[in-house]
């Protein structure tokens, strides 16, 4: 994405945010039990999106198939913010990684890169973008390792409830919500901090990606679904306004 198109869509963000109408008006609205994606301009690719981002080691990076794309819908429709309802997708050594704004892990098994990956995903991060990794269950082991190997020097920390990630769209008081059970903990909304920008965010036993999913594929409450939404909601408005956020 180039960056005056980025700049274009976080001072539409940002209006939008100080304008305080949005949020009210539209907090009242349920996420719908599925989101269609209709046809886009032939623009569309050149709109901001959630890129997914692809690695080795075994895990299915490509998991929750639906989640983005109803994501995207539901952003656009309660933020004014357009976006292409597509993602797209990249790898860690990509020429392009620069030009996605918010990057997306999930998946259920094994995470690795490779040490030009770790590199290029460093340069990445400090250079302003974001990255969040959302643990699908199984996956936490290998991200530990790996992000580790990212920032040996910087710790994973808890981001702190009010923390504008939980606050910038929609209020999120109690923090990540609760979405799969998992091993039954409560969710954790950690992070990395760079410069005092967070720029990677790690929901664990969350399972955010779920709740974004077509409403029969997990059978999840339309409250849950909601909740999910709204900090998917939060995260992408996060990702595309702060750079040095606190």
């Amino acid at each position: 994405m180039s960056q005056a198109l980025l700049g274009l869509v976080a001072l539409t963000a940002s209006t939008l945010l100080a304008s305080g109408s949005l949020p009210r008006a539209l907090s009242a609205q349920p996420v719908s039990a599925e989101i269609s994606v209709g046809p886009r301009s032939p623009d569309s690719r050149a709109l901001p999106t959630i890129t997914r981002l692809r690695y080795d080691g075994g895990g299915d990076w490509y998991a929750n198939p639906s989640s983005l794309s109803n994501l995207l819908a539901a952003i656009e429709e309660r933020t004014g913010i357009r976006v292409s309802r597509r993602p797209a997708e990249v790898g860690p050594a990509d020429p392009d990684l620069s030009d996605h704004p918010y990057l997306y892990a999930t998946g259920h098994g094994n995470m690795a890169f490779t040490q030009i990956e770790i590199e290029r995903l460093r340069d990445y991060l400090f250079a302003g973008g974001f990255l969040h990794v959302d643990d699908n269950y199984g996956l936490d082991e290998s991200f530990r390792r790996e992000v580790a190997r990212l920032f040996p020097d910087i710790p994973l920390v808890d981001v702190p409830a009010e923390h504008p990630i939980y606050h910038i769209f929609y209020p999120m008081p109690e923090g990540l919500p609760k979405i799969h059970q998992h091993d039954g903990e409560p969710a954790q909304g950690l992070g990395i901090f760079l410069d005092g920008r967070l720029a990677l965010f790690y929901s664990y036993e969350s399972d955010l990606g779920d709740g974004w999913e077509d409403q029969g594929v997990h059978g999840d409450t339309p409250e849950v679904r909601e909740a999910a939404i709204r900090m998917g909601v939060n995260l992408f408005v996060y990702a595309l306004s702060a750079t040095t956020t606190p």
